[in-house]
C-alpha cells in the first residue's frame, strides 16, 4: 500500500514517532475509526472505574497471597540424602 502525504506532515510524523514507528502509529490512529469500537477503548473505559479497579486488585492480591500459601516452606522441604 502507497500513501501520499503533505512534505510538512511527513516530516512532522518523522520527527514524532520517528521512521520505524510511522505505520503502527498511523494504524493505532485510524484502527477506531475503520473497524468500530476497539478493545483498547473498552479496556479504558475499565480502568477508569476505580471502584472496579480496587476490586480486581484486591482479587488479583488474594490470587497470589493463595499461590504464596501453597508454596511448600523452607522447613518443611526436605534436603535430599546421599546414598553411597
Amino acid at each position: 500500500m502507497t500513501i501520499t502525504l503533505d512534505e510538512a506532515v511527513y516530516e512532522g510524523l518523522y520527527r514524532t514517532v520517528g521512521r520505524r514507528h510511522m505505520s503502527q502509529f498511523i494504524e493505532d490512529l485510524l484502527r477506531p475509526h475503520v473497524l468500530g469500537d476497539s478493545l483498547d477503548s473498552g479496556y479504558q473505559a475499565m480502568a477508569a472505574d476505580e471502584s472496579r479497579e480496587q476490586e480486581a486488585q484486591a482479587w488479583c492480591n488474594g490470587l497470589a497471597g493463595d499461590l504464596a500459601d501453597d508454596q511448600p516452606r523452607l522447613s518443611e522441604t526436605k534436603a535430599p540424602h546421599a546414598t553411597r
